[in-house]
Order: C-alpha cells, then sequence, then structure tokens
C-alpha cells in the first residue's frame, strides 16, 4: 500500500510539473481553454499555418496583433515598464525571441530592445502602411506580427525593436541561475 501511495504521489507530482510547464500553451478562447498545438519553447521549426487555424487557438487579442497585424494602445502593454530577468517568447508559437538584458526602457509606450536572442529569431518585413516606410518585425518561426524596427536605439547598432507586450511572454530566470 504505502509502495502504491509513494507512486501515486510520484505521478502526481510529476503530472503537476508538466502542466506548469504547459502552462502557456493553454490560452482561453471563446470562453474555452484550448491548447496551442503549434507551441513550444524548444521547437525552431518554421511553422506554416493558416490563419484559420490559428484563430481557434490564440485569443482574439493575440490573434489580433499576431495574425492580422493590428497594435496595442502606447503605454498599456504589460511590458512597457516591466524589468523582469529572463528570456521573451513569442506569444503565438513559443520561440525565443529577445533575452531582458537588451530591453531598455524607452518613452516609445512600447516594450523595446536592441538585440534578438538569435539571428533567425525575428524576419524583417517592409510594411508601407499608414503612409510611413517602416521596417516590420515578425516572428523567425510562426511569422506572427511582434512590432517594427527603428534605427534610434541605445547601443552602437542603433536599433529599437518596438515590440507588442500581447505578442510576447516572458519567462524569468530561475531563482538559482545567475
Amino acid at each position: 500500500m504505502k509502495h502504491l501511495i509513494k507512486i501515486s504521489a510520484v505521478f502526481l507530482l510529476g503530472t503537476l510539473g508538466f502542466q506548469n510547464m504547459n502552462a502557456q500553451k493553454i490560452q482561453k478562447v471563446n470562453g474555452k481553454n484550448i491548447v496551442n498545438p503549434f507551441y513550444s519553447r524548444t521547437e525552431t521549426k518554421i511553422l506554416k499555418v493558416k490563419n484559420s487555424e490559428w484563430k481557434k487557438v490564440l485569443n482574439d487579442n493575440l490573434y489580433m496583433v499576431s495574425r492580422l497585424n493590428e497594435t496595442e494602445m502606447a503605454n498599456t502593454g504589460k511590458y512597457n515598464k516591466f524589468d523582469g530577468l529572463g528570456t521573451y517568447y513569442c506569444g503565438a508559437c513559443g520561440n525565443a525571441l529577445f533575452k531582458s538584458d537588451a530591453k531598455f526602457a524607452s518613452t516609445c509606450g512600447w516594450p523595446s530592445f536592441f538585440q534578438t536572442i538569435r539571428p533567425k529569431s525575428v524576419i524583417y518585413k517592409k510594411d508601407v502602411s499608414y503612409n510611413m516606410v517602416r521596417t516590420e518585425v515578425r516572428c523567425g518561426r510562426c511569422d506572427a506580427h511582434l512590432g517594427h524596427l527603428f534605427d534610434d536605439g541605445p547601443t552602437a547598432n542603433k536599433k529599437r525593436y518596438c515590440m507588442n507586450s500581447i505578442s510576447l511572454e516572458f519567462e524569468p530566470l530561475a531563482k538559482n541561475s545567475k
């Protein structure tokens, strides 16, 4: 009996740990908890998914920004003035995008970074909307709209990745990491 209790406890703890690890894959979509099958923080294979499929697994706000190129209002995003230590991932697919040590305080109203986590974590597209010419930044894995790139950053590379908070997820450094 004690052996059965130990096995049950190990199974339960393992299940809870697994659920916690995958918690960000579950989103409330149309009032239901939906698992996003395209989400992975380790996979780097490029996804080719139709917007009709994304609409089924992303909440309305994330869908509007990441798939329809909307922008959240300035100074409203949860990461604009956030300064935690860790990693920022694509909210749609889990692709690693930025480290917190590349984030800086800007006055633009959106979280800003001066470099990506790796060269192919994002892709760039010319954006001529609103009678402007800008460089759009999209996720290198799922092609989600993240924000725009400007050449007025604080470092030698002069890059300012101006991102929508809704397109990002943040994972803090583990407490024992340095």
